[in-house]
């Protein structure tokens, strides 16, 4: 069974720094893609990063170059999403998401495994 398990969201002011968590197991992929996507209060749900297996390419939105990193820690089965210079507009629900190498990476309908979430808050 695929879980994902999303940690380190939480409250921080603007201007600061989160470290989200997303272990992952139960999955036998020989290649996947692991993404980032987060949802705001009556918004839909959106792509922030993504980071393949196969060569540790790593994709972001536009709205978060040069403030958001993702990595990958492949002997703990985890990946990273570093957050700097937070914003109020940063605050969503924050899910990790694993599936086979997907085409278009931000795509909700590219992943069938999704975790539970966890919430990011930032105060202006």
């Amino acid at each position: 069974e695929v879980q994902l398990v999303e940690s380190g969201g939480g409250l921080v002011q603007a201007g600061g720094s989160l470290r989200l968590s997303c272990a992952a197991s139960g999955f036998t992929f020989d290649a996947y893609a692991i993404a980032w996507f987060r949802q705001a209060p009556g918004k839909e749900r959106e792509g922030v990063s993504c980071i393949s297996s196969s060569d540790g390419s790593t994709y972001y939105a536009d709205s978060v170059k040069g403030r958001f990193t993702i990595s990958s820690d492949n002997a703990k089965n985890t990946v990273y999403l570093q957050m700097d210079s937070l914003k109020p507009e940063d605050t969503a629900v924050y899910y990790c998401a694993v599936d086979v190498l997907p085409q278009n990476w931000g795509e909700l309908w590219e992943y069938d495994y999704w975790g539970q979430g966890t919430q990011v808050t930032v105060s202006s």
